[in-house]
């Protein structure tokens, strides 16, 4: 396939401090291929969405939630507008350096792969709290004794797709459910995940860090549920 357009779905939650830079960076990224940039605001309640309407433009489309509703519901209602070829998931917190993007295009545009997940177990990655890293590496053994696969980056916020893989999938999950549920079941139909090195640089509770330990319980639940279920 011929990819054209980029769309990048930047699901948003109380990030006023980062989410004007983290768009300008998604919009001034070298890319070799069109771009639209999706964000969502998810009800945010301390002053990002009075920074929002200044960032719309030709390419870069604002939605809001009328109250928070998790970030899977972000990202479903991002899909709702896309209309690109290829999808991008893309935080609003700066964890994640969207120049890293080129290194989850290649595997696409060479035709290597239609899912490419960025790694932070094999790329460089800064101020990832233990727990973090001890949950991250449980919750991939989980999803690979489960479904057969040899991922070591389940949790990654960096997911790009084909847009055909996402047409067959209806999401249904809550809150941080997304990463485990798309994981789940696009291994489930059969569809293969390449991961690539990436950057990361994380932060703290006390400056925005909003997942917890019970979304890693419910990670677990939604594994398990998904693969009783196919």
């Amino acid at each position: 396939m011929g990819y054209r357009k980029l769309s990048v779905i930047v699901p948003v939650y109380n990030e006023r401090n980062t989410v004007t830079a983290a768009v300008q960076r998604a919009r001034s990224v070298d890319l070799p291929l069109d771009r639209e940039i999706i964000v969502v605001d998810d009800g945010s309640t301390d002053g990002t969405r009075d920074l929002l309407p200044a960032l719309a433009d030709s390419k870069v489309r604002v939605v809001f939630h009328p109250a928070n509703q998790g970030k899977t519901a972000a990202i479903r209602t991002g899909l709702a507008h896309v209309t690109g070829d290829a999808v991008l998931i893309q935080d609003a917190d700066l964890e994640y350096d969207p120049d890293d993007w080129s290194k989850l295009l290649g595997p696409l545009l060479e035709g290597r792969a239609r899912v490419v997940y960025g790694s932070r177990f094999t790329g460089r990655r800064r101020n990832m709290l233990l727990w973090s890293t001890v949950g991250n590496r449980f919750l991939c053994l989980v999803t690979n004794l489960l479904y057969g696969s040899h991922l070591t980056d389940v949790e990654t916020c960096y997911k790009l797709f084909d847009r055909r893989v996402l047409e067959g999938i209806t999401l249904v999950s809550e809150r941080f459910g997304f990463e485990p549920e798309v994981t789940a079941k696009l291994l489930r139909a059969g569809e293969t995940i390449l991961e690539v090195p990436i950057s990361y640089v994380g932060r703290t509770r006390q400056e925005g860090k909003k997942i917890s330990w019970r979304d890693g319980l419910e990670t677990v639940r939604i594994l398990v549920r998904c693969r009783a279920r196919a």
